[in-house]
């Protein structure tokens, strides 16, 4: 986790740095927004943005958005009103912390944009197998690809990757593919030279150039564009770059693991992956099989996590009751490590007592966590039917496949608020296909909502 501290945070920029130390970033500091753009363009990346609220936010997230860099940035300030956060949240910003900094909303924060402090945990034997042959292929520069559903821990495991092997004391630098939209993953991955688009004032170093002598990860490779997958694949045979703009080829030296929740050989038979990219990423394959079947591992996760979250919400460590270890052992865990997280997030906060009881095993909507797969079956299809019930009143007889398509698609985007990488889970297609589908809604002068926004609040 690389953490890039704006302003001075009136008078809070030591203790901010300490905490973000503490949780095991690595912190560097820019006194103004220009010298940040300078830091960001040479190829000093970052993986979190904390900006003081007194400095111009909008400017700073104007000109990333212009000059295609990609960061999360959360404002921080001390004595502001609620009227000033807002406002850093109109301006761009994706979050506010108030000042002097609160240890276990950082640790929060942090922990949502990585998976640093996640160690590879494995105690079922097929895991424990899968972990061996990692280690053993790890000092190797082989291209990995990690498969997987979506959940199973597959950063993880290419952060695991890292750690063992030669390239351990180099950068780890991951790009998510799907949560990049296409026209800025390019500059993103490669960098760009000055005046190479309109926007870019100045030359912009991309994650290749940043990981050079260590590991890039590309999460979720399948979601990159056919045209992007042909420059990606020269970039791995020649070992070299082209900025966006540039006419001089630039040799890098690294490491690529990739990972994908789809079937990548399908994706290959529609036309949507390239084969060629396919076989140069996949030299080794590791598969992580979903957590409903590595039944030794859950209880070994839920531990961890009740532990993780107990210290980072300041409250005592407490054991899990017989109840409670029953249910968590005979849940199906469709969301996978992901989902077991969040779960034993909210039991630490929702215990009573002296121990974790299985009455604080719930799920978001706070029923409780199904404990079959006939209490599963059950849930599903209990709120398929609440969904059903709600929509039939937006169809009406007569309105074509299409017209009820995009309104499903619509509506599920204004139900998560614009963001897009959400609506696709939901709605069960690739992220390339909803940002089609969008572009040719847009096209035909349909409203769509804007991140953090709904058709209804636009």
């Amino acid at each position: 986790m690389r953490v890039l501290i704006i302003g001075q945070l009136a008078g809070q920029l030591s203790n901010a740095t300490k905490i973000a130390f503490d949780r095991g970033a690595k912190v560097i500091h820019a006194g103004t927004i220009s010298a940040a753009l300078d830091m960001l363009r040479s190829g000093k990346g970052a993986d979190l943005l904390m900006v003081d609220v007194y400095e111009d936010i909008s400017l700073l997230v104007s000109a990333m958005q212009q000059e295609r860099i990609v960061a999360p940035v959360i404002a921080c300030g001390v004595g502001t009103s609620p009227d000033m956060a807002a406002s850093a949240i109109r301006a761009g910003a994706r979050e506010f912390i108030p000042l002097p900094p609160d240890q276990e909303l950082i640790a929060a924060v942090l922990s949502a944009i990585a998976d640093d402090d996640r160690p590879m945990i494995a105690r079922d034997a097929i895991m424990v197998e899968l972990k061996s042959l990692a280690e053993q292929i790890a000092p190797s520069d082989a291209s990995i690809l990690i498969t997987g559903e979506s959940g199973v821990g597959k950063e993880v495991m290419a952060r695991h990757l890292h750690r063992r092997s030669r390239r351990a004391d180099k950068p780890f630098i991951s790009v998510n593919c799907a949560a990049i939209p296409e026209n800025l993953l390019e500059s993103e991955l490669f960098g760009h030279e000055k005046g190479a688009f309109t926007g870019a004032v100045a030359r912009r170093i991309g994650k290749f150039e940043e990981a050079d002598g260590g590991t890039l990860l590309l999460d979720e490779i399948s979601e990159m564009d056919t045209r992007l997958q042909a420059k990606l694949l020269r970039a791995i045979q020649e070992r070299e770059i082209d900025r966006v703009g540039g006419g001089k080829p630039i040799p890098v030296n690294i490491r690529i693991i990739a990972t994908s929740n789809r079937n990548l050989r399908e994706a290959v038979r529609t036309g949507d992956f390239r084969e060629d990219l396919l076989y140069r990423l996949n030299v080794l394959n590791l598969h992580i099989p979903p957590l409903r079947e590595r039944p030794q591992d859950v209880l070994a996760l839920a531990e961890f996590f009740l532990e993780k979250y107990a210290h980072a919400n300041g409250m005592p460590a407490r054991r899990l009751s017989e109840d409670a270890r029953r249910r968590i052992q005979t849940a199906t865990w469709q969301g996978n490590v992901r989902e077991l997280e969040n779960a034993m997030h909210r039991a630490v906060l929702l215990a009573r007592g002296d121990e974790i009881t299985a009455e604080a095993l719930r799920t978001p909507e706070g029923r409780p966590v199904p404990s079959s797969d006939f209490d599963a079956a059950a849930e599903r299809a209990v709120a398929a039917a609440e969904s059903a019930l709600k929509s039939m009143n937006g169809v009406r007889v007569g309105q074509t496949v299409a017209a009820v398509e995009q309104e499903l698609i619509l509506s599920t985007l204004d139900h998560c608020l614009g963001n897009r990488t959400h609506a696709a889970n939901i709605l069960g297609i690739s992220i390339r296909t909803l940002r089609n589908k969008l572009r040719a809604y847009q096209d035909a002068g349909v409203d769509i909502a804007a991140p953090g926004e709904t058709r209804a609040a636009g």
